[in-house]
């Protein structure tokens, strides 16, 4: 648990810090702020087309194999990003940087589910989301005090000698169990790389540009490429993507409230800022300070969320968790945020502690619900639901923020209105989540 900690803590980690120093890259490598964004995209990407086949890998030649490749490549990417020199050299180890963090992330809930008793999953499903959490949460702050004392190079080179550590621990401490053994689908590798990579780029332009022809024209092929993916994995008896999993109601559920929960959230991640500065009139450093009780509240409530889904159903918890999270989001938009700071603590309070319970207990949900030996699929399903949930989120609030136009009252409404949407969300899997509880 050491070195999985250690792992996915590096992985998570690295989709948050290099934020905080773009504006030092652009202009250390003299290059614009447009062009210095892609130091951060190339990583979600790469990760982002490589979860489901490093999934099905481990799988077929197991998961400890993929796991130590991931890290080996995480670990030697970092090294190469600490001593780039220019911004496409930067680009291009961030891509093998994200290809690392993938092998690392989409095993690494197969792993926690080979060494921990089924009894006790619920409680490493908690630490690990404990783990993610405070990886998150503490992101900016560790960036901020590298850039205090160091070269902005340094945010990535820290990498390595942890790297190295996990890699030992890795070695000696993991078990080493055989894959399946079937052939790779190369095919699906590339219908998966293709749609997920023209879908992410069609929807970050329209990010820029609500009416972009060339970017709706790449969001229309991307969807089109991964339907023709996923009528393939429907013909495979071991698709790269786990439909046939989706046949087991527990399994599907976990995917459709994974993705909404996840959806909500970023909704809320994404408009809360400008609600703060623009309603409340907040500065941007006590906007920081009040984004930080969510992910803070989280960090309380995973891993006693997971002890307890070692016990009660996860129809309970996440609707509960969900139902909280929701009344919370309520309450947000109902409150004073230019008043006393205690107004907005409450509620972003409540709303972390609503996730951390959906979250925890959802994530054991996803790894029990199928065969041990489909593991890895699980794992890569649970990473991509987020992601998939993340992608949407963003999408949503920047269609929203595009159609309310400009100016103060415009972006009041657009993140009031984003706000809502992400409610939306969070009943529809409260109401999902709660119809486990009939099934059982």
């Amino acid at each position: 648990m050491v070195t999985l900690s250690i792992a996915i803590f590096l992985a998570v980690l690295d989709s948050v810090i290099a934020n905080i120093a773009l504006p030092l890259i652009a202009e250390k490598l003299a290059v614009t702020p447009s062009e210095a964004v892609w130091v951060v995209n190339a990583y979600q990407v790469a990760m982002t087309v490589s979860l489901l086949p490093l999934s099905s890998l481990g799988d077929i030649r197991g998961h400890r194999q993929v796991y130590l490749f991931g890290l080996v490549v995480f670990t030697l990417a970092s090294l190469a990003c600490g001593l780039a020199q220019s911004l496409p050299a930067l680009v291009l180890a961030r891509i093998v940087q994200g290809i690392g963090a993938a092998g690392i992330t989409s095993v690494n809930m197969a792993l926690v589910r080979q060494i921990h008793p089924h009894a006790q999953l619920g409680r490493a499903m908690g630490m690990m989301g404990l783990v993610v959490a405070v990886a998150a949460t503490a992101g900016p702050s560790i960036a901020s005090a590298i850039l205090a004392v160091a070269p902005w190079q340094w945010l990535f080179l820290l990498n390595v000698p942890f790297g190295l550590l996990a890699l030992v621990l890795a070695i000696r401490s993991l078990p080493a169990r055989p894959g399946a053994g079937h052939r790779f689908d190369v095919l699906s590798a590339a219908l998966n790389a293709a749609a997920v990579g023209l879908i992410f780029i069609g929807a970050d332009g329209l990010g820029h540009e609500i009416r972009s022809v060339p970017s709706l024209i790449e969001l229309g092929v991307g969807l089109v490429v991964f339907v023709v993916f996923v009528r393939r994995q429907l013909a495979l008896d071991a698709p790269m993507m786990p439909v046939d999993l989706l046949r087991l109601p527990p399994f599907a559920i976990s995917v459709g409230t994974s993705i909404s929960a996840y959806t909500c959230q970023t909704l809320a991640f994404l408009a809360l800022p400008f609600y703060f500065q623009y309603v409340g009139g907040q500065s941007q450093i006590e906007t920081g300070l009040l984004m930080t009780f969510w992910p803070a509240a989280l960090i309380f409530a995973a891993p006693i969320a997971g002890r307890l889904s070692d016990r009660h159903s996860a129809g309970l918890l996440c609707g509960a968790g969900l139902a909280v999270l929701t009344v919370g989001m309520l309450w947000l938009i109902q409150s004073s945020p230019g008043s006393h700071w205690t107004s907005v603590m409450w509620p972003m309070l409540m709303c972390g502690i609503g996730f951390g319970f959906f979250q925890s207990s959802n994530n054991r949900e996803f790894m029990t619900s199928a065969p041990a030996e489909r593991s890895g699929a699980c794992a890569g399903m649970m990473s991509t639901s987020r992601l998939t949930g993340q992608t949407v989120g963003g999408l949503i609030v920047t269609i929203v923020f595009a159609l309310s136009g400009a100016g103060r009252d415009a972006v009041e409404h657009g993140a009031l209105m984003a706000m809502k949407i992400g409610i939306g969300f969070a009943v529809v899997a409260m109401l999902v989540s709660f119809a486990r509880l009939r099934r059982r």
